[in-house]
């Protein structure tokens, strides 16, 4: 890590985004560093604020002198569940999970990709297999729900320990960690925010050996 004053990015997002108050940091936006290394990806945002704790992560990412560019989006249509997920009691009319094509290939330049989700298992298994199905990239799983790596493999998601059978893949990108025990809208523990941390180094010295 350097010593002494670094400028290490300027935060610039691409567009203002809606509601009073809302600023820069609502649904639709993206703030891109110059090195497309990491990438953290919010569902939705808060009321004035992109939600915590997908700005603690990045906070402390870069906090830390981690040495990779850290970009963060919010997706434009992040709430809900993808058209494809199997409906349940709870769920809202009208309100469907996808990707735009813009929203695809920002999450495919990078190298490693963290995707911040709740506390429902069906939808977080859902809404990352939707992902992953277009996005082709390393990702950590970050979410409150208790969940584990056959979760994903039974609805095809290709994961780094467990994986679908050939003929049920269903994903280009692979689930590489899941980091769990974190609540929408809270500051994470300083253990939790660590874990991130060290899977997020681990899968970018991974990549860079690759290159």
């Amino acid at each position: 890590m350097p010593i002494g004053r670094v400028t290490q990015v300027v935060d610039c997002r691409e567009s203002a985004g809606m509601g009073k108050g809302g600023a820069l940091a609502q649904r639709g936006t993206i703030s891109e560093c110059r090195y497309p290394d990491v990438i953290i990806v919010g569902m939705s945002p808060g009321r004035r604020h992109v939600t915590k704790p997908v700005c603690d992560i990045t906070s402390a990412l870069r906090a830390q002198g981690v040495e990779y560019s850290i970009s963060t989006m919010i997706l434009n249509a992040g709430s809900g569940i993808p058209p494809d997920a199997p409906k349940s009691a709870g769920h809202v009319l009208g309100a469907y999970f996808g990707l735009n094509e813009k929203e695809i290939f920002q999450i495919n330049r990078h190298k490693v990709a963290v995707l911040h989700h709740g506390n429902v298992r069906s939808h977080i298994v859902h809404k990352v297999r939707s992902i992953l199905k277009d996005c082709d990239i390393p990702a950590i799983v970050v979410c409150q729900a208790p969940i584990d790596y056959e979760d994903f493999a039974k609805e095809g998601v290709k994961t780094a320990f467990v994986m679908p059978t050939e003929e049920n893949v269903r994903t280009k990108g692979t689930v590489m960690a899941i980091v769990s025990g974190i609540t929408r809208g809270q500051t994470p523990s300083r253990e939790k925010i660590s874990e991130v941390i060290h899977e997020v180094m681990k899968l970018m010295k991974t990549s860079d050996l690759e290159r």
